[in-house]
């Protein structure tokens, strides 16, 4: 009988090492994980030295005279944007010719964007390129002439525009 014990203790003891092998999991395993992604919207915002302010007015102007005025609009926002002036609310009762606006970027070599009667600016607006995100930035010169040649038809006659500069992400 101590072999047949034997046997049976020497059997359990096997079938326990098993269930020990098997039941322990004795498997490798790995994991990685990436930061968390995360995604935020660029903006297109400006600023304008002469915001809800005249660029440039003039009264009692008699022919030759001369009247300026300066803006600077700055890109606030973080992304690139193309800028173009246009004008609204404009009138204009002088003869053609007579009352002119003149616009030129100040910086050095700054292109003229714009030479004619107030008032007739294109309604497509003047393209005036891109300014850089975060501070980039353009000053402008109005000025506005009464040329010499102005006849007596243009006494007590008015003129005016509101110039609104908008702008489009790159």
């Amino acid at each position: 009988m101590i072999s047949h014990k034997r046997a049976i203790v020497g059997l359990a003891t096997i079938l326990a090492a098993t269930a020990v092998a098997v039941g322990s999991g004795a498997t490798f395993t790995s994991q990685t994980a990436s930061a968390e992604s995360s995604f935020v919207s660029g903006t297109l915002t400006q600023s304008n030295s002469k915001d809800g302010v005249a660029i440039v007015t003039g009264a009692n102007m008699k022919p030759g005279d001369v009247r300026t005025g300066e803006v600077t609009i700055s890109n606030t926002g973080s992304l690139p944007g193309v800028f173009t002036l246009t004008e609204r609310n404009d009138s204009n009762g002088f003869q053609p010719g007579s009352l002119t606006l003149r616009i030129q970027d100040t910086a050095p070599g700054g292109a003229v964007v714009y030479d004619g009667d107030l008032g007739s600016v294109p309604a497509s607006g003047i393209a005036l390129g891109t300014f850089a995100a975060d501070g980039g930035a353009k000053t402008y010169r109005f000025t506005v002439t009464l040329q010499t040649t102005a006849g007596d038809d243009d006494q007590g006659r008015s003129a005016g525009a509101e110039y609104v500069w908008d702008a489009v992400q790159q």
